[in-house]
């Protein structure tokens, strides 16, 4: 007979030793990939204590060992450097919680991959930017994530997702896309095809320098959005790197990069009116700033003057994505009306073509910030 979803949840938390009662579970957060719990306890003298509790989706990561091993590992190396400058590793970083058997996740009897956090208290989670001091405060937190981390060796991470900031392998994947143009849509979107294969050029830069040894390998987060950071409710600093189910070995200027992509303008990813999707060169140097003051001595000169490529390369790379997957018949990004992705592809290059418009000044005020 087949389990239902509350007999599944009861086998995880029976996973864990919570030196206390288990008093409720209710879904938490706006999280698209895993299931996500928040987990009330109260202990014997009557506190409630939180936890966060996850699913992990291993439609997404395939390979829940290699996942948490990345987590473990970073998470107890920053919890050790935070302790060692006097912070706070229970507010500052996020906290594995062991299973019963030691393990850092467990595997339920239908083949389901669970793991718990402890709950950071006091913080909240935006889902937009509203105020450029949030939009430091993402930067700063980001900037900081990649000082702490700056000593790690990310060559012992896990690629959790292949290829996945490879931009010379997002063209060749367009490039199969358009060759085989199963939806016979090609035909529509010349535009956009010219504009990517004008840009090819450009998909190798951070390619290469990293081949040439260039740019060092870093620990990245890769999902720099402003909803992987909790800020502290009271002094809205953001405190807490969260979600590092992608965390990989990488380049500092694609965290950067996506970071810009995603804040430094003001509309929808999705907007079809091209002429509200401005690049905003006051938030670039809003975060520009924040990024740099937190992570400016651990960079190498070179990564910091390839930060702009960062930016222009991530913006191209989501665009180059969203039409890949509108010419192969919308099976990896999810649509809500006809031609989401294409419209989802169009912000991305109207935003590519503002940056390559305000180049020089983005490169000024990177080297303000140096």
């Amino acid at each position: 007979m087949e389990k239902t979803a509350e007999q599944v949840l009861q086998e995880a938390l029976s996973a864990w030793d919570w030196n206390a009662e288990v008093v409720g579970a209710i879904r938490y957060g706006a999280g698209h990939i895993n299931d996500t719990f928040c987990v009330y306890t109260q202990t014997a003298n009557g506190d409630c204590v939180r936890y966060i509790l996850q699913r992990i989706n291993t439609n997404t990561f395939r390979n829940p060992d290699a996942l948490m091993e990345n987590i473990s590992g970073v998470t107890e190396y920053l919890r050790r450097i935070i302790e060692k400058n006097g912070g706070d590793p229970m507010r500052e970083t996020m906290n594995v919680i062991p299973t019963r058997e030691g393990k850092p996740y467990y595997s339920d009897t239908d083949g389901g991959a669970w793991r718990v956090y402890t709950f950071v208290e006091g913080t909240i989670c935006l889902q937009k930017v509203e105020t450029p001091e949030q939009f430091y405060e993402s930067a700063y937190a980001f900037g900081n994530f990649q000082r702490l981390l700056s000593a790690y060796p990310a060559d012992t991470l896990h690629e959790t997702i292949s290829n996945f900031h490879n931009t010379v392998w997002r063209y060749e994947n367009f490039e199969k896309a358009l060759s085989a143009d199963v939806c016979g849509r090609a035909k529509d979107v010349s535009d956009e095809i010219d504009f990517v294969k004008a840009h090819k050029q450009d998909c190798s830069v951070m390619v290469d320098l990293l081949k040439q040894g260039k740019l060092p390998l870093r620990v990245t987060h890769n999902d720099t959005k402003l909803n992987n950071i909790l800020m502290d409710k009271i002094s809205g600093k953001g405190i807490c790197v969260i979600d590092l189910d992608t965390v990989m070995p990488g380049l500092a200027a694609n965290d950067y990069g996506d970071s810009i992509r995603f804040g430094a303008n003001d509309c929808a990813e999705d907007e079809k009116d091209l002429s509200k999707v401005n690049f905003s060169l006051s938030l670039f140097e809003t975060y520009t700033k924040g990024f740099l003051e937190a992570a400016g001595q651990s960079l190498t000169t070179l990564e910091k003057e390839t930060l702009v490529w960062g930016a222009k390369l991530m913006t191209l790379e989501c665009g180059i994505r969203f039409l890949t997957d509108y010419l192969e018949g919308d099976h990896y990004f999810k649509v809500h009306r006809e031609g989401h992705n294409l419209d989802r592809c169009r912000t991305q290059f109207k935003l590519v073509r503002d940056m390559e418009a305000n180049w020089d000044a983005m490169k000024s005020i990177v080297q303000k910030y140096s």
